[in-house]
């Protein structure tokens, strides 16, 4: 297949192109570069089946993108607390503007069209763990709206081009995903610890650190996109771990994976933080036959080479300047 990945210069966008060329697909990577890096594709610079593209997917199409194409993968946003609460007109205008442009080359090109949503559209969820059946429990004027709002937006678009054009549809709900190639300022909660204790800086836990998020490896979450993109479903699909923890019990593994003697600071916890958070992923065994294999503990020891290999080739740069 032919496939246009927006986004792909992103942490997942990037590991996804990846893996779509490891299966023998040509892959056109669109990405304008305010949260993804050349960095994250540098590697793939030299194969005939990959293409990179700048671009802002709100803006008009280049003619281009205009050439035929088999699917679109539309997972460009930020993602991260720090990038949407930065950038929030921005956050709506992707998944508003951005998405519609996307489903209407899909629409253009006869194309599948799959879209990146996210947990978040659940909001502080009242109902636990969480199904794709609930309906959400969000602030629609929160800060934190600015991507809840704009991703349950793109999900109700995505689902209005399926009823009224017949585009072929997808829909992902992702699940708190990490790996290496997040951004070491990325302020997500793995990223940050993993860099606050190789820093030897004491980790920020906001609130009693009892709140709870389910993480998942970007092996597994690009393998569960994979999946559900050639499936036959069609309603939105939780694609997460289910494994449970708390954030002081991430703290604590991260502080045993690294050796780190730092310690842990509280802050205050955010506006409409979620206290808990944890996919049902019945439908994804029962239909995509997927679940998650690797666990917690193994994947932050993954994920620890690459922020110490960042940190130190920061510190290289530092020194010559």
């Amino acid at each position: 297949m032919r496939v246009l990945v927006a986004g792909g210069a992103g942490f997942l966008g990037s590991h996804l192109c990846d893996a779509l060329l490891e299966r023998g697909d040509e892959v056109v990577c669109v990405d304008n570069f305010v949260t993804g890096s050349t960095h994250n594709v540098a590697h793939l610079a030299g194969h005939d089946a990959f293409r990179l593209v700048d671009h802002d997917i709100c803006a008009p199409l280049p003619d281009s993108l205009e050439a035929p194409v088999d699917a679109i993968m539309n997972l460009a946003s930020p993602a991260s607390p720090k990038d949407y609460l930065a950038e929030p007109i921005a956050t709506l205008e992707v998944g508003s503007t951005g998405t519609r442009n996307m489903l209407e080359l899909a629409r253009r090109h006869d194309a599948r069209f799959f879209m990146a949503s996210t947990s978040e559209v659940y909001g502080d969820p009242l109902v636990h763990p969480q199904p794709e059946s609930y309906w959400g429990h969000v602030n629609p004027i929160g800060e934190r709206s600015v991507y809840d709002e704009a991703k349950r937006f793109s999900e109700a678009l995505t689902a209005a081009y399926r009823r009224t054009h017949g585009v072929d549809t997808r829909i992902v709900r992702i699940f708190n995903t990490y790996g290496p190639r997040m951004q070491v300022d990325d302020g997500r909660v793995v990223s940050n610890f993993i860099v606050q204790a190789l820093r030897g800086e004491p980790l920020t836990i906001y609130g009693d650190g009892g709140q709870t998020r389910s993480f998942c490896y970007v092996s597994d979450e690009v393998d569960g996109i994979y999946r559900l993109f050639h499936s036959d479903r069609v309603a939105p699909t939780n694609i997460g771990n289910p494994h449970e923890f708390t954030i002081r019990e991430l703290a604590d593994i991260v502080l045993e994976e690294t050796g780190s003697a730092s310690k842990l600071e509280t802050l205050p916890l955010p506006s409409d933080d979620p206290k808990v958070r944890k996919p049902d992923i019945t439908i994804a065994r029962e239909v995509l036959g997927w679940e998650p294999q690797v666990q917690l503990r193994e994947g932050i020891r993954r994920t620890i080479p690459y922020f110490r290999e960042q940190l130190e080739q920061h510190d290289a740069r530092a020194r010559t300047i």
